[in-house]
């Protein structure tokens, strides 16, 4: 008897800051002919602002409702990747939204390497500014313990360092999510 697989309609990128969740999601989208759909971006377009500015201006309050309206407006899209934001899945609502309407990879990544890219960024993260490289570390390491039961919920998880595209794909036709 020949296995059906079947084409998920959204996929949804989470995981830390730096993971590489837009590059990957760019990556992702361009292989299986899907388009992107960038959170972050969607917010920064919205609103004609940077996400730091954004943060200044109106604080994280204010942040993660937009961010909520965005994820849920993409309940309306058909065969896309959405690049969310670092903190975005992290509450109850909105990472039930995600595993439920589309398929939720965690792209996973150590302290270490947060760091290492932490320090080759241009743009900083605007609740890091003004922090000693300690005080980031603590604080990522703080961040990331409060938000791994968010993330853990994905349909998978996969180590996203030296992350090919590849990987995603094989995963995807492993679990019979994405046809070979």
């Amino acid at each position: 008897m020949e296995s059906t697989k079947t084409l998920t309609s959204r996929i949804y990128l989470i995981g830390y800051s730096y993971s590489g969740k837009s590059t990957m999601g760019r990556q992702l989208s361009e292989k299986i002919g899907y388009s992107l759909f960038d959170t972050d971006r969607a917010i920064e377009e919205k609103y004609h602002t940077s996400i730091p500015m954004f943060f200044n201006r109106y604080g994280e309050k204010a942040f993660r409702i937009i961010e909520r309206q965005i994820l849920f407006s993409t309940a309306d899209m058909d065969h896309v990747v959405v690049a969310t934001g670092g903190g975005l899945p992290c509450n109850d609502e909105n990472i039930d939204f995600i595993v439920k309407h589309g398929t939720a990879i965690h792209l996973t990544m150590s302290v270490d390497d947060i760091m290492e890219r932490i320090s080759k960024a241009h743009k900083g993260r605007p609740s890091m500014s003004g922090m000693s490289i300690e005080e980031k570390r603590a604080f990522i390491c703080r961040q990331m313990e409060e938000r791994l039961p968010y993330y853990t919920q994905a349909h998978i998880a996969i180590p996203a360092l030296h992350l090919h595209v590849d990987d995603i794909m094989e995963e995807l036709e492993r679990l019979n999510i994405l046809s070979p």
